[in-house]
């Protein structure tokens, strides 16, 4: 019996995107939970740093739903991590401020994310490493930056961070 199956026209971009991604990210979350963090708290910590923001702020830029932002600033508040307080230049607002210990721990959470990257990185010939993140970065900037609305939405991918 022969294939019925309709012939490739192009790479499964999908499935190379999906599983490359999916592997990344369980060595993530290995690397990371060795000091008692999850990416998500990750992204918190080291944005939060950058400069004066709200919950809301730090869900978008980590692209978390209101109640997994909620949780993860409560893990980070029970581990002495980050606090909850009033903004210097908002007085209705409450912004995420990272502690001395939670700066300590983003550093250290940074040179892990790091060294996942480069782990993967460095498994590519230096040529290729460069094409890849640069095609990468143009599709994410460009073509695929934006998600398309759908009746049976996708599963959203975390964005930066």
């Amino acid at each position: 019996m022969t294939s019925m199956a309709p012939a490739r026209t192009e790479p499964d971009l999908s499935y190379l995107l999906d599983h490359t991604s999916h592997v990344l990210r369980t060595r993530m979350a290995a690397a990371l939970g060795e000091i008692g963090l999850t990416a998500r708290m990750h992204c918190v910590l080291v944005h939060a740093l950058e400069e004066e923001r709200t919950q809301a702020q730090l869900a978008e830029i980590g692209d978390m739903d209101k109640t997994t932002m909620v949780v993860t600033v409560d893990a980070l508040e029970k581990a002495g991590l980050a606090e909850r307080r009033p903004s210097t230049t908002d007085r209705r607002a409450r912004i995420i401020a990272v502690t001395e210990a939670g700066a300590e721990v983003a550093r250290q959470s940074q040179e892990i994310v790091d060294g996942v990257h480069e782990g993967a990185l460095s498994s590519l010939p230096d040529d290729e490493r460069e094409v890849l993140v640069r095609a990468l970065g143009r599709l994410a900037a460009g073509h695929l930056e934006t998600p398309v609305e759908s009746p049976r939405p996708a599963r959203r991918a975390r964005q930066r961070g």
